[in-house]
């Protein structure tokens, strides 16, 4: 582990490793260090053992609901959008190669105290529930034209410009009621809360075209979620900096960081001194370095022994419960799956309840999200705080990355990645397409 390195690395979070994979394949030298035993960080997928140990340390795992190696239990509740940016670097640097994916049945939205499926085609949403006949033919014409502009075609443009009209706006301009608007913004645009409604309209336009794109990728859903968890993912960039040369370290606690000059210079840790001119890591290697952005997510990690009810059995959703729909200012997200995904013994079902906690009784906020679950085995909770870098880095090449929001996907954490890529190399993220399996062997000399 001694020597000098281009980059070190310090947490093995979903963030840091994909830097790690991209920066590799660049051809830097990755140091690549993780003070727990296990890859993930704060997005690993721990056995239950290890969930009891981390969130019930007072009641150990008894092997009452099967054999702790059955089951994976992500620490954040994420999907991938079929069609979404981290599904993009997956496929652009090969790493679906070590993990398979499934399909998540359905996305749901709750609504007039009950769940509904957001249609995922025309049959679909001629049946639903959630809005009435004249206000399907509104919708339908408001999907239209978002299908139909064209940027550089004035004609689809319908009089309106994205950049200037509000997202409110455009919804009146369709005749949309306040329930629709709801459905598209919370369950379609994925937005948490309704401040995206007085913003310009380019964004979620941007957001409802990616939802419509993932859906119809696959059909059923706009999400793909990675067979043994999402703990795979953080993995799967590990292996693919291990094939170009990256080095890790697991449960190697950092001793001491070394300075030069206020810059950042190096690593002590019980492997000896690494050096490097450029450190990424999370936010729990620099506290000093990082504020909390204000908010806090509580995470519930229910234990099912059934599907969720009003879902006709599907083996995965997600659901959505709109802030407006329950008096709150964030939205409730459920994000639920089960042994067909290996990530839990036969007959088990996992749902993760997640939101921004608004009160000093979080554990009530989740309520609504209780009642549509129905009844648990068992539940855990935690609680996190959102923290995110003071500085950008520039001063002293310390690039810290940001805490996982509550949202239901990981765009926000490309965008995370995107931005640290480019303050670290200078340019843009570009992604190419990676040698084939025969041509790094190869490279590796092992043809």
């Amino acid at each position: 582990m001694e020597g000098d390195y281009d980059v070190i690395v310090l947490g093995t979070g979903l963030t840091e490793c994909i830097l790690s994979g991209l920066l590799s394949i660049d051809g830097k030298k990755v140091l690549h260090i993780d003070k727990q035993d296990y890859y993930g960080g704060e997005s690993a997928s721990l056995n239950l053992t290890q969930l009891y140990s981390k969130f019930k340390p007072s009641k150990p795992y008894s092997d009452q609901f099967g054999k702790d190696r059955d089951w994976c239990v992500d620490l954040i509740p994420k999907f991938l959008m079929s069609n979404g940016e981290l599904t993009n670097i997956l496929v652009h640097t090969d790493v679906t190669r070590y993990m398979e994916f499934k399909q998540i049945s359905g996305s749901y939205v709750y609504r007039g105290g009950r769940i509904a499926k957001v249609p995922s085609n025309q049959t679909e949403a001629i049946s639903s529930p959630l809005m009435g006949f004249f206000e399907k033919r509104r919708m339908k014409n408001f999907l239209e034209f978002i299908i139909k502009y064209k940027e550089d075609e004035v004609s689809t443009h319908g009089g309106v410009d994205l950049d200037k009209i509000t997202m409110d706006e455009l919804y009146n301009k369709y005749g949309l009621e306040r329930g629709t608007k709801d459905f598209i913004g919370h369950a379609m645009a994925l937005w948490s809360n309704d401040d995206y409604l007085s913003q310009p309209a380019r964004e979620t336009y941007d957001r409802i075209v990616l939802y419509l794109g993932s859906v119809a990728r696959y059909g059923k859903s706009p999400y793909i979620y990675p067979l043994y968890g999402l703990g795979e993912l953080p993995q799967g960039f590990a292996r693919l900096s291990a094939i170009y040369g990256g080095t890790f370290m697991l449960d190697t606690p950092i001793e001491e960081v070394l300075y030069e000059d206020g810059k950042f210079a190096g690593v002590k840790t019980k492997e000896g001194v690494a050096k490097a001119p450029v450190v990424i890591a999370d936010p729990t290697y620099f506290p000093e370095k990082v504020k909390s952005t204000g908010q806090k997510v509580i995470r519930a990690m229910c234990i099912l022994d059934h599907p969720i009810p009003n879902t006709s059995d599907a083996d995965s959703a997600q659901i959505i419960i709109p802030q407006n729909q329950v008096g709150r200012k964030n939205d409730i997200y459920i994000a639920t799956v089960s042994s067909a995904h290996n990530i839990c013994a036969k007959g088990y079902y996992l749902a993760i309840i997640s939101t921004i906690i608004e009160t000093d009784k979080p554990h009530l906020e989740l309520e609504p999200a209780f009642k549509v679950i129905g009844a648990t085995k068992d539940v855990l909770m935690g609680i996190a705080e959102l923290y995110e870098p003071i500085e950008d880095g520039s001063k002293d090449h310390i690039y810290i990355s940001k805490s996982y929001d509550p949202s239901s996907h990981f765009e926000s954490t490309t965008d995370d990645v995107k931005d640290i890529y480019k303050r670290v190399t200078g340019h843009d993220l570009v992604l190419k397409k990676r040698a084939t399996v025969e041509e790094e062997a190869e490279l590796a000399g092992l043809s």
